[in-house]
């Protein structure tokens, strides 16, 4: 063993080797060899190309069939989760994972009529693929198109949450793409019950659509995944910074999400009192660890309520830390970061400079002085005297999402059906040549026709 390299690397490390020399069949646990990982991308690469030909209602019949299949197959579902419930226990108490990750793996009966309902929301959604953003003459018989396609092959990790497989099938179906997902080994139990149905439901509906789902099972099987930028076009991270981070440093294939959920809510000086005591308080107590709950409020020198506000917050159960060490720091717990600032650019300088460009928000009474707020925030997410909360994809009415995103390419927030999509160009013509239109022999008229030319 190299000086420097402790024990849990070295073994780390040579597990992995072990893998790409296609020994992991001692490994506890299903890890696939490289090339398994490659035939799965693969046939998935394929399957999103039969998706992407395929009509709105074979789509939407899968994703029924998907949905009364899990309703059909609920005990199975609970038994799994119980399983996996039982098994993460310890997890917990060695600190592997938290308990608000604890929590967001049980399944309960509110969560699978919501898992159930999100598909059917789904399928009541326009279908995202082969929209004609705009149409445009550039000569006689010479017609251009932009239109809505797939990405293709995406791949999602997620932790806990096994609803997200549903979730995410759903979507990625309805968009017309094929999916490689990994879940949490604390929830593996439900995720292998529940991929199971959906890969049986898209099977009994159409051969060809068996391999939209496709289910990874080990940390591993997602080194290798993360290589395979000729079959995967899109990585979507759910989970910890530090799965986001590894994510977006260890892969060439673009990464959508969000390392990181620091947001704000900046008091203004005119802000009624009640109403930033709701909102501020919801947004750190309804949910402490989502990545939309609030982690540093920021209130203006001139509000006359700072005390009222505080009393209030600390009342609530919220732990105000008024100088912390980091301001980019996200608690995921009932833990405030509080500031005093001059004025509202100095409170968006602050967001701009510590936030991680998630979901911020303005409480004041002044329109104009919201306006400018949302303006000069530079986030995926501006709010005007609304939780932060509200910031998810069901909420917007996307049915569901498959992530947030910081990013300010392609996607961004919530990403839902449309951010599952991308777009071409389709030229008609008759035969025409360039070099007719390079020496003047022809000109470019470049007039816009309307969408719904026939």
């Amino acid at each position: 063993m190299s000086e420097g390299l402790s024990k849990e690397k070295f073994i780390f490390l040579y597990r992995v080797n072990k893998i790409q020399r296609g020994e992991a069949s001692w490994y506890k646990g299903k890890v696939m060899t490289i090339k398994e990982i490659e035939n799965i991308a693969l046939n998935a690469k394929k399957t999103s190309l039969a998706l992407a030909r395929s009509g709105t209602d074979a789509r939407n019949n899968a994703l029924a069939v998907i949905a009364k299949n899990i309703e059909a197959n609920e005990d199975a579902v609970y038994r799994a989760n119980a399983l996996d419930l039982e098994n993460s226990r310890s997890l917990v108490e060695s600190g592997e994972i938290s308990k608000a990750t604890y929590g967001r793996l049980k399944l309960d009966e509110n969560k699978m009529r919501d898992m159930i309902q999100g598909i059917y929301d789904v399928i009541k959604l326009d279908d995202p693929i082969n929209e004609v953003f705009w149409r445009k003459k550039l000569d006689d018989d010479l017609i251009l198109e932009k239109i809505s396609c797939p990405i293709g092959v995406i791949g999602v990790i997620f932790e806990a949450r096994p609803d997200v497989i549903a979730q995410i099938s759903a979507l990625a179906v309805k968009s017309g793409n094929a999916v490689l997902l990994k879940g949490g080994r604390e929830s593996a139990e439900t995720n292998k019950i529940i991929g199971k149905i959906v890969r049986e439901s898209l099977c009994s509906v159409k051969d060809e659509f068996e391999n939209a789902v496709n289910l990874l099972e080990s940390r591993e099987d997602v080194v290798e995944m993360l290589k395979l930028d000729n079959y995967i076009n899109l990585i979507i991270p759910r989970g910890s910074n530090e799965l986001v981070k590894y994510i977006q440093n260890n892969t060439k294939i673009p990464v959508l999400g969000h390392a990181s959920g620091i947001c704000h809510i900046y008091v203004h000086s005119d802000a009624d009192l009640e109403m930033a005591k709701e909102i501020c308080i919801d947004a750190k107590t309804q949910y402490p660890s989502a990545c939309n709950a609030v982690e540093t409020i920021l209130i203006n020198k001139d509000f006359p309520y700072i005390s009222e506000l505080l009393h209030a917050l600390s009342f609530a159960g919220i732990e105000i830390i008024d100088n912390p060490e980091d301001w980019s720091t996200e608690y995921g717990d009932v833990k405030v970061s509080v500031r005093i600032v001059n004025s509202l650019l100095d409170a968006a300088g602050h967001i701009n400079h510590y936030g991680s460009g998630h979901t911020d928000a303005i409480i004041t009474q002044d329109p104009k002085e919201a306006e400018i707020f949302m303006h000069y925030v530079d986030s995926a997410g501006v709010f005007h005297n609304v939780s932060t909360r509200f910031s998810d994809g069901f909420r917007y009415g996307f049915g569901a999402e498959v992530g947030i995103s910081t990013n300010k390419t392609h996607a961004r927030g919530p990403v839902g059906l449309d951010g599952l999509t991308t777009y071409k160009y389709k030229l008609r013509g008759i035969g025409q040549i360039a070099r007719d239109y390079c020496d003047g022999t022809k000109t470019f008229k470049h007039e816009v026709l309307p969408k719904d030319l026939a």
